[in-house]
């Protein structure tokens, strides 16, 4: 497979404090991958540097194709409508065509003249989902798509993104706190704790390991002899 992600022994600090400490992930074309791990376990810190928000101290990252990324806590522009904050996030390849998102989502053409502070958080998700769509993207990463939102909104959220994989061949990174919603969306995963990747590997294996079940869905882990 062809990645469209690639990163290598990635460290990241931020001044003595190492947040990664030499990750490496890679994403296929085509691809849904997870990645999860709990609250400060430095999901965000690599996504961040995925995109190029950050530098890593050592290693590299490789991104063939067009990247976009969708933030954690949407960091919509709230007094600026739908159609505007989409056409923000076409601007740095001048895409200005609203009408390809909105046929992936649908509900955004009717809410276009909204401003988006007024919307609800799941209406919030899609419009950040929508602008990065906007740049035409090769793997879209996706930052806590759940979080504070209700499971039926997410439920919907989840299924745009399994079409956006299956009809178009976008690849998507999800990174989540949910590991169940995300091991069931992705068919590969890594677990990320304290900066390092603990674990990887196809997502029935992850969720059917012990450990890893009982640490992100729940399981019990059975006493040693």
């Amino acid at each position: 497979m062809t990645p469209v992600i690639e990163a290598s022994d990635l460290v990241v600090r931020y001044g003595p404090a190492t947040a990664l400490d030499h990750v490496s992930l890679r994403v296929d074309a085509g691809e849904l991958v997870a990645l999860v791990g709990p609250n400060g376990a430095g999901k965000s810190t690599l996504v961040n540097t995925l995109s190029g928000i950050l530098r890593p101290a050592e290693g590299s990252v490789s991104v063939h194709g067009r990247l976009a990324h969708v933030p954690e806590g949407r960091q919509l522009f709230g007094d600026l409508t739908v159609e505007d904050n989409l056409r923000l996030g076409g601007r740095r390849y001048r895409e200005r065509d609203t009408a390809p998102v909105h046929a992936v989502l649908p509900r955004l053409a009717d809410l276009r003249h909204r401003r988006a502070g007024t919307l609800s958080g799941g209406e919030q998700q899609m419009v950040a989902v929508g602008r990065a769509l906007m740049s035409r993207p090769d793997v879209l990463a996706v930052d806590e798509l759940s979080l504070g939102l209700a499971p039926l909104v997410v439920a919907d959220l989840v299924e745009h993104l399994r079409e956006l994989n299956a009809r178009r061949g976008l690849a998507v990174l999800l990174i989540e706190q949910n590991a169940r919603l995300a091991l069931d969306l992705c068919s590969r995963a890594y677990v990320l704790e304290a900066g390092r990747i603990v674990a990887t590997g196809p997502s029935g294996e992850l969720a059917a390991d012990a450990r890893v079940s009982a640490a992100y869905l729940g399981g019990v882990v059975a006493d040693a002899e």
